[in-house]
């Protein structure tokens, strides 16, 4: 619930600002009731994945994304294990590898 509240509001070409996702992808460590009740409160369309009765591979399109980049800062060696005590300062190491991995994907 703190993550989805966090999302800040997406900016769009026109009308306003969304203040919430539309829809929500999950896999199986996230199916409880309360949180399938309280996304479709705030109007979340979710696909989460059902304990014991569907497999978590359909998922796999849209979470394939997120894992490939979070794979791509793994491999910068700062970042493998948080050597930095303040996250701040980490949090400034993500931010070089992000744009050094976004500069090698321009230039290749």
């Amino acid at each position: 619930m703190p993550l989805v509240r966090g999302i800040p509001p997406i900016r769009s070409r026109r009308g306003p600002r969304r203040r919430r996702p539309g829809k929500l992808y999950a896999d199986k460590g996230y199916d409880y009731r309360h949180l399938r009740r309280w996304l479709r409160s705030r109007g979340i369309t979710h696909r989460i994945a059902r304990k014991g009765i569907e497999p978590s591979h359909r998922l796999g399109r849209h979470r394939w994304v997120v894992e490939r980049t979070v794979s791509w800062l793994a491999g910068c060696r700062r970042l493998h294990r948080r050597y930095e005590r303040k996250p701040e300062h980490f949090l400034a190491f993500v931010g070089i590898a992000a744009a050094l991995i976004g500069y090698r994907r321009l230039t290749s």
